[in-house]
């Protein structure tokens, strides 16, 4: 009897990750992570002018600053296994594998953490186009309101009458609210849209003043619209919505530190190696006020 041939490749097909490149489009204050608080000095209300003064002397005021702290949080990798005979019998390089893989998870869920902390008591505005099923889970049900330009639109005027510069406005959707902006587009805005694209920097176009990136999964929010929900620590919610953010790039700050491996190889207990990593992160709004930080909620549908 032929006996069927079987062949291992020599390659694993790896998992995707999400495009965190969001993140340096902020102050970056890595150079503090190995500090537990990070303290972010705002200026408080400037004394005042006053046209034709008539009293004198002029009375004398003193300016009270305000302060935004922010803690770093230390994030760790289960310890992962790797028994000898994965390294010597399998026809493709499974620790390669394993350990690009973990890093990356821990990377992928940094970012997630540093959105959780930009949005965190964000302004907030609300999606209003038509409706569509909800996205973030299996578990979300009902429907929600789509992402549209006009929305871009509000927020633009937002940071306008609040002075926030022009420059480095970003805005950064999920991947259904990004289908949803470009279905809302005509053809002429989206040529427009697209003629400024530079994918290799994470933007996808840009729309009334902001560059618009886009992700996986961005945020989502309680039904109140208002409470972030993280996206390790709390299961999912029916009534749960998607979330985009909108930031000016010196409104919000990042603490990014070096990813380290902890490994203990041939394990006289194992027979094997066992790899695990850290990496420790922070990040915040850097303005009392909140200027300049918009979390943009879809609105819910019946």
């Amino acid at each position: 009897m032929a006996l069927n041939k079987q062949i291992w490749l020599n390659t694993i097909v790896e998992n995707f990750y999400p495009d965190n490149s969001f993140a340096s489009k902020s102050i970056d204050d890595s150079t503090f992570v190995s500090y537990k608080t990070v303290h972010i000095p705002n200026a408080g209300t400037p004394s005042g002018v006053e046209i034709n003064r008539t009293q004198k002397p002029a009375s004398v005021s003193q300016r009270t600053d305000n302060e935004l702290t922010y803690d770093m949080d230390e994030l760790t990798t289960n310890p992962i296994y790797i028994p000898n005979i994965d390294t010597v019998e399998l026809s493709y390089d499974k620790r390669n594998s394993v350990l690009s893989n973990d890093r990356q998870q821990l990377q992928k869920v940094a970012a997630q953490n540093l959105l959780y902390r930009w949005a965190k008591g964000a302004n907030t505005l609300s999606t209003s186009g038509a409706v569509r099923k909800a996205h973030t889970s299996e578990t979300a049900t009902g429907n929600r309101k789509k992402f549209t330009k006009a929305v871009v639109m509000e927020a633009m005027v937002k940071m306008n009458v609040d002075d926030v510069p022009t420059e480095g406005r970003y805005m950064l959707l999920d991947a259904v609210q990004y289908a949803d902006l470009l279905d809302d587009l005509t053809d002429k805005e989206l040529s427009a849209f697209q003629a400024v694209a530079n994918v290799s920097k994470g933007v996808m176009g840009q729309l009334y003043g902001f560059s618009i990136m886009q992700r996986s999964k961005v945020l989502r929010v309680k039904a109140d619209g208002l409470t972030v929900i993280r996206w390790e620590d709390e299961d999912e919610e029916e009534t749960e919505l998607a979330a985009g953010l909108a930031w000016q790039q010196q409104c919000v700050s990042r603490a990014l530190g070096e990813v380290k491996m902890y490994s203990n190889e041939d394990d006289p207990q194992y027979y094997g190696d066992i790899y695990s990593f850290l990496v420790r992160v922070g990040g915040s709004p850097r303005r009392y006020d909140k200027k300049g930080v918009y979390l943009i909620t879809e609105g819910a549908a019946a």
